[in-house]
């Protein structure tokens, strides 16, 4: 015990900001005046901080088995350096690879998946809105210049998407996994599409349904509560969009992921799928542990995969990629930006949660999305996740093409200035 104390000691020299230690028995490793301070209640905390599993630690804070005190950014400045390795590049065998996609197999029916949205976004809606943008977009803002705030950045990011999929009015857009609808209302009202969106979450279906009447958008916009496996409709659509949906797929089940999004799109229509994509190649998982915390508290059944292995599943669904954009920087910032908002806001936070689950499970649903937010923008930062924008059609069958296509030659029509398509005489706001 005596050298592990003593080669912790050691390291804690070497990090990038100040991290004390107070350790089973009360013993203290550290400054004096430190950023962040860790108690560690037994020695298995002690086992996983010095081996580098951060996750674990992580855990043991949620479960209260470790205190920390200090500032979440600190905390994951310290945690970085704590490191054994890149998290991102723990290579698997084959035998854990088969086992992973096995698993996948299993996890990710209808009724689970069902299971698992609603783990997650129905902890409570008050809770979200207290850091997420006043239109509830929970998915990584686009900030087209620097000095965007986080509002302005996600309408950025509305604008972006609805740029790309080259919304015109009368256009039918699907919205897989709508979320609370920031992007279905935004395209209904500033390009003037017929807008469907579905959701497994029961409390996003109430919510959007309540924005459709407040709006006055009903026969314009419509939110399902129902599987994309289990969509029906009669004429395809003319645009899809996917927005932090792809994540909850399951990697086993990627090929009818997009087969079945193609099979809903009509022939020449464009669909952009924007998710959480692996850093690494052939990791199933983030590794230090951090996986592990994920699925534990967070996004059960959640897997991500390289943006390669994305690519060569939507090219055997018969998709055709015409362009691909790593948002990486934005979501890093996006998360510090929620990570803050929530930082700020902990007592009220905690008052939130504690009216559905009491005390006690607030605290420890509190004390994991406080870890997961900052967590994951330092995963952003550190460049060990990335955040990818596929935009893909679905070839129309046309014989002879030349070199013309429907898709532009440039991407000029993206980054223009000028306001978006609209149904309104004047000319819709844009951010500043």
């Amino acid at each position: 015990m005596e050298s592990l104390l003593h080669s912790l000691h050691e390291r804690l020299a070497d990090l990038p900001v100040r991290l004390a230690l107070e350790v089973p028995g009360g013993r203290r490793l550290g400054p004096a005046d430190p950023d962040v301070c860790l108690r560690l209640a037994d020695r298995r905390a002690l086992l996983a901080l010095a081996g580098g599993r951060v996750g674990d630690v992580g855990a043991a804070i949620v479960e209260g088995h470790v205190h920390m005190e200090g500032s979440m950014r600190a905390l994951m400045a310290a945690a970085a350096g704590l490191l054994a390795h890149d998290p991102a590049q723990d290579h698997t065998g084959w035998w854990t690879r088969a086992l992973a996609r096995a698993r996948s197999l299993l996890v990710h029916t209808v009724v689970r998946d069902a299971r698992h949205v609603q783990f997650h976004y129905d902890l409570s809606d008050a809770f979200f809105a207290l850091w997420l943008d006043p239109l509830r977009v929970y998915s990584c803002a686009y900030f087209r210049t620097p000095g965007l705030t986080l509002a302005q950045a996600q309408q950025a990011k509305l604008d972006h998407i609805c740029r790309k999929l080259r919304l015109a009015p009368g256009d039918r857009l699907l919205d897989v996994g709508a979320g609370w609808g920031g992007l279905l209302l935004w395209a209904a009202q500033h390009y003037g599409v017929q807008a469907t969106g579905i959701t497994l979450s029961r409390n996003q279906h109430a919510h959007v349904q309540g924005r459709i009447a407040e709006l006055g958008l009903q026969g314009r916009v419509r939110m399902l509560l129902c599987d994309y496996r289990t969509l029906q409709e009669p004429q395809p659509f003319d645009r899809i969009a996917s927005v932090g949906m792809f994540e909850h797929v399951g990697r086993a089940h990627m090929g009818r992921y997009f087969e079945t999004l193609r099979g809903l799109l009509r022939p020449g229509g464009l669909l952009l799928n924007h998710g959480i994509t692996a850093a690494g190649v052939d990791n199933t998982e983030l590794g230090a542990g951090m996986g592990e915390f994920i699925e534990e508290y967070i996004f059960p059944g959640g897997e991500l995969l390289h943006v390669s292995a994305a690519l060569h599943a939507l090219a055997r669904a018969g998709l055709e990629m015409v362009d691909t954009e790593n948002l990486r920087p934005h979501y890093a910032r996006t998360l510090w930006a929620w990570s803050d908002a929530l930082e700020a806001v902990l007592p009220r936070a905690h008052a939130i949660l504690a009216e559905q689950s009491g005390p006690e499970q607030a605290g420890k649903a509190l004390r994991a999305y406080r870890l997961y937010l900052a967590g994951s923008a330092l995963g952003f930062e550190r460049g060990w996740l990335a955040l990818h924008q596929i935009l893909a059609s679905r070839p129309d069958g046309a014989a002879q093409r030349g070199a013309q296509s429907d898709y532009p030659f440039t991407r000029d029509y993206m980054y223009s200035q000028e306001a978006p398509c609209s149904t309104n005489s004047s000319p819709v706001p844009r951010p500043t």
